[in-house]
């Protein structure tokens, strides 16, 4: 198996060339190479969390369906059928169609709120439960947050956070786009050593 065996270059932003190392990469992780699911999450995550926000309009929402579909990502590479289109568009529509479900998701439980009068009484155990168990998993991720550096944090903030691309963010803090990426990188290495996240 061949892996990238470095970072996406400047170049590589440009359409044709990021669709081409999105493809190069979703094979290398089809074969489960972890290293290359890494660098596919670097060059993917912010695209797709800004397709999720475009359609969810809710950052923290966008948050949690940008980390479903990499790991629906991870996990699905090797179903991804390339005669069916580009991996790049695979991944952006998984996105979008994870959207539309938390949107019709979200819309349902209003509903059903409403004809139950829900408000009105108190919540099963296990939705406070898991209300208690998001709550808690927000309150990490911003814990962890702290451990990063100002240029850090501000470049993964703008990026996950903001829906705003790499080049978006090197833009936005006068950076150059290798200097954005590396702080971003070393920024999610330490988050994910913080959150005790599997590498």
């Amino acid at each position: 198996m061949t892996s990238p065996g470095r970072a996406p270059s400047e170049g590589s932003t440009d359409h044709g060339g990021r669709a081409d190392l999105v493809s190069r990469l979703l094979v290398e992780v089809a074969d489960g190479d972890r290293h290359a699911f890494e660098l596919l999450y670097d060059e993917t995550a912010p695209m797709v969390h800004g397709a999720a926000l475009r359609v969810l309009r809710d950052r923290e929402l966008a948050a949690e369906v940008t980390q479903e579909v990499m790991v629906e990502v991870w996990r699905g590479a090797a179903r991804f059928d390339p005669a069916r289109g580009s991996a790049l568009s695979w991944i952006v529509t998984v996105a979008r169609r994870r959207a539309v479900d938390r949107v019709r998701s979200v819309q349902a439980q209003r509903d059903r709120d409403e004809l139950a009068s829900v408000r009105d009484y108190d919540r099963p155990f296990d939705d406070v439960a898991e209300t208690v168990t998001r709550s808690e998993e927000r309150d990490r991720v911003r814990n962890c947050l702290g451990t990063l550096t100002d240029l850090q944090r501000e470049a993964v903030v703008r990026a996950y956070f903001g829906g705003r691309t790499y080049r978006e963010v090197a833009e936005d803090v006068a950076a150059t786009l290798p200097t954005v990426k590396s702080r971003i990188r070393d920024g999610l290495h330490r988050l994910r050593t913080c959150l005790g996240v599997d590498r």
